[in-house]
């Protein structure tokens, strides 16, 4: 098993530093005004960092609730012994409604018939009804929620305990869709309360929303990026100070001189301009290193930055070093600080083309997860919050919901 690997496995790892992730959580619960609760979104694997770990430092440093896309996801968390409150963001199945009763789970509901054939007896179900106000994606439209709610509440196993929203252009510049959607929510809140028919949670604010206007908080808010210590570009600096918390790291595991003329890597792509040093690194698009980043990106050995060439392989990418002195062993940083010197997940997404986002939350698990500062275990708050047991070491994911 690779467990068993030690020193003697691929030189190629992550390290998350779960200190940062505490710091983040401190410091964006700085921005919330009194009462509103934190969620901290740990959705695909915590966006790559590992979602026990992050769970469990995100809760001891003060978040109260936990976000997952998906049911098998919260199971995880459950079989892990964590008992904070879990809300799943994919809609409700009817076929995976026992799991939502017998492991606690929040469900997001977007339609009356699917909320009816998950009714059923025992514990009720908690739902979360997910409002469309300009994303465009999954959700109900702000005119059908009296009703839909109406008709939620006489389903039987079933009790409607918070309303949300998602902000489709929070972390751009772009300001008069994100102040329609804002107001078309706040306009559906003040109509609910009214009525006396708002749910007891409402929430809008993801990471970008809350450090874009912390007057997105409403009654809950709901952080992914930020936990990680990741700033959309857009932003500039954050209101508050966050660290990023994860690093890609590897050992050279080749060095190589090369004369001028020389062609590398698969298609050739790339032609030495002159006698050079190469280094070979044990990292490819296999452990979700972007292959858009061939010829494109840098990574940092001895506190310099030295360009990758060629086309980035499935297990291994090629570093020219020009005269600089590398040796086999060498530690290469591809994300995070060496030294001085740093290559952000925004240095990466801008060479790939794409988000941060993504950049951390593709890693492949043939990458180890290292984890320098201890992980908490005991979490009496999210204990006592629950009121029900976790599920056992050995309960396994039924292979419907796989």
């Amino acid at each position: 098993m690779t467990s068993d690997l030690g020193a003697a496995g691929r030189p190629a790892w992550v390290e998350i530093d779960l200190d940062a992730i505490r710091h983040n959580v401190h410091q964006l619960r700085r921005l919330l005004p009194r009462g509103v609760r934190f969620m901290a979104v740990i959705k695909a694997d915590a966006y790559g960092h590992g979602a026990v770990p992050v769970a469990r430092a995100a809760l001891a440093a003060g978040a109260e609730w936990l976000g997952v896309a998906l049911v098998e996801e919260a199971l995880v968390l459950r079989q892990a012994g964590i008992t904070a409150p879990i809300l799943v963001f994919a809609p409700l199945r009817p076929e995976a409604a026992d799991l939502y009763r017998q492991y606690g789970l929040r469900a997001s509901v977007t339609d009356l018939a699917v909320a009816r054939a998950a009714a059923g007896e025992g514990r009720p179900v908690k739902v979360h009804l997910k409002v469309d106000t300009g994303m465009g994606r999954i959700g109900v439209l702000p005119d059908d929620v009296p009703d839909l709610l109406e008709r939620l509440r006489t389903i039987p196993g079933l009790e409607v305990e918070g309303i949300y929203t998602h902000f489709s252009t929070a972390d751009d510049w772009e300001t008069d869709h994100f102040e329609q959607q804002r107001e078309r929510f706040s306009r559906l809140l003040r109509r609910l309360e009214a009525a006396g028919r708002r749910p007891p949670l409402a929430h809008m604010a993801n990471s970008a929303a809350l450090l874009r206007d912390a007057g997105t908080a409403a009654d809950m808010v709901r952080i992914g990026a930020g936990i990680y210590g990741i700033v959309p570009p857009q932003h500039g600096l954050a209101p508050v100070p966050l660290r990023p918390a994860l690093a890609i790291k590897a050992k050279i595991v080749q060095v190589r001189r090369i004369p001028a003329g020389w062609k590398i890597g698969y298609g050739a792509t790339y032609v030495a301009p002159r006698p050079s040093t190469l280094g070979i690194v044990p990292v490819g698009y296999a452990d979700g290193y972007d292959r858009g980043l061939s010829n494109r990106a840098h990574v940092l050995i001895r506190g310099r930055r030295m360009p990758i060439v060629g086309r980035v392989c499935m297990d291994q990418l090629i570093v020219d070093a020009g005269d600089a002195d590398i040796a086999v062993g060498d530690e290469v940083v591809l994300l995070g600080r060496q030294g001085q010197a740093e290559i952000s997940a925004l240095d990466l997404a801008d060479w790939a083309q794409t988000i941060p986002d993504e950049i951390v939350s593709r890693l492949g698990s043939r990458l180890p997860r290292r984890y320098p500062s201890p992980i908490p275990q005991a979490m009496p708050r999210a204990r006592a919050a629950a009121g029900f047991a976790p599920a056992p070491a050995h309960a396994q994911v039924p292979p419907e919901i796989r």
